[in-house]
């Protein structure tokens, strides 16, 4: 279907900008209801995250016993602040 836009008085142009918008709000709210309803099936089945055993600590703060520290990943300030005053890990393991 093809429209002589140029020539058409502003009263049809604005009746069918109105007309298209509804169309396309209609078509866009269609799609978003669809692409919600895939994305709560694919959440219904996506796996949560992963359970991980609480880690017990290995290490402790001989300055502040509250300090501790399990060994995973970076030591915290302490450890280094204890490694630099010339203590070996075997000396901070509890």
């Amino acid at each position: 279907m093809k429209f002589a836009l140029e020539t058409m008085p502003t009263d049809q142009l604005w009746a069918l900008h109105e007309e298209v918008s509804r169309s396309l709000a209609a078509g866009l709210s269609e799609e978003k209801r669809v692409l919600d309803e895939r994305l709560n099936r694919l959440s219904k089945h996506a796996p949560g995250r992963r359970f991980y055993p609480p880690v017990l600590p290995k290490f402790r703060n001989p300055d502040n016993p509250a300090d501790t520290w399990s060994g995973r990943g970076r030591p915290p300030h302490w450890v280094a602040r204890q490694l630099r005053l010339g203590k070996r890990m075997e000396e901070l393991k509890i």
